[in-house]
């Protein structure tokens, strides 16, 4: 029985992915205070920087479309 309980204390084997765990979730924790504090202006900062980047991707499209024609 002793042995088996010094075994069971010495073998790290998962010790590694319950440390990825617990950052991955003090990260995840982070980002929701993150945004439930900034929410106004993160979400417009955000929305307007998808915005422009599809309006730059559009005209480089009509750009690249109307010079192989």
């Amino acid at each position: 029985m002793m042995t088996t309980f010094k075994n069971f204390v010495s073998d790290e084997s998962g010790q590694g992915i319950t440390e990825y765990g617990a950052i991955l979730a003090f990260v995840a924790l982070l980002v929701a205070v993150v945004f439930s504090f900034a929410q106004g202006t993160l979400t417009s900062a955000i929305s307007q920087s998808f915005s422009t980047i599809v309006m730059q991707l559009n005209k480089l499209n009509s750009v690249t479309s109307t010079g192989s024609t």
